[in-house]
């Protein structure tokens, strides 16, 4: 096992299906993600809660699917360092404070998610749902030390 490894989650950037739906499918809290000096090879997990309204022209709420697309080749969930990489789990749930949830696959939509938010006035509602990302302790001992960074693109969109 490699000791001292320094892992950044780079970003995590937001997209729209399509300019027509850009305003149907919002959220909002979403941070990036710093893990830090990992010196054992052990699961590094982190949660975030945030809020997520899915709606077109009125105010109803609807269910929503979520795509997550990573920086890796063929758009898999990938942290870089040079030539070495570090894979991660993806893992999202439609209720706040959760640490798991639905294992999303890369660039493949996930649906069915229940929107827990209501009218227009999204970011005033508390937060709906949980994004988890976990790097495997196995991945992490079999990696390199390094400096590791990628990018994760959330799309939320509704059904």
């Amino acid at each position: 096992m490699a000791w001292g490894k320094f892992l950044t989650f780079a970003a995590i950037s937001l997209g729209a299906a399509s300019p027509a739906a850009a305003d149907s499918a919002r959220i909002f809290g979403l941070a990036d993600i710093n893990f830090g000096a990992i010196v054992n090879a052990i699961d590094q997990t982190s949660s975030q809660s945030v809020i997520v309204c899915s709606y077109k022209n009125n105010p109803q709420n609807l269910p929503y699917s979520v795509t997550a697309t990573g920086s890796g080749t063929a758009s898999a969930f990938q942290l870089s360092s040079g030539a070495a990489i570090l894979p991660f789990d993806v893992q999202w749930a439609d209720t706040a404070g959760q640490a798991g949830g639905t294992q999303l696959q890369p660039g493949t939509p996930a649906a069915g998610f229940a929107n827990g938010a209501t009218g227009f006035a999204c970011p005033t509602q508390g937060t709906n749902a949980s994004l988890t990302v976990t790097i495997r302790s196995a991945d992490i001992a079999a990696a390199p030390a390094g400096t590791y960074s990628g990018t994760l693109q959330l799309l939320i969109a509704p059904q």
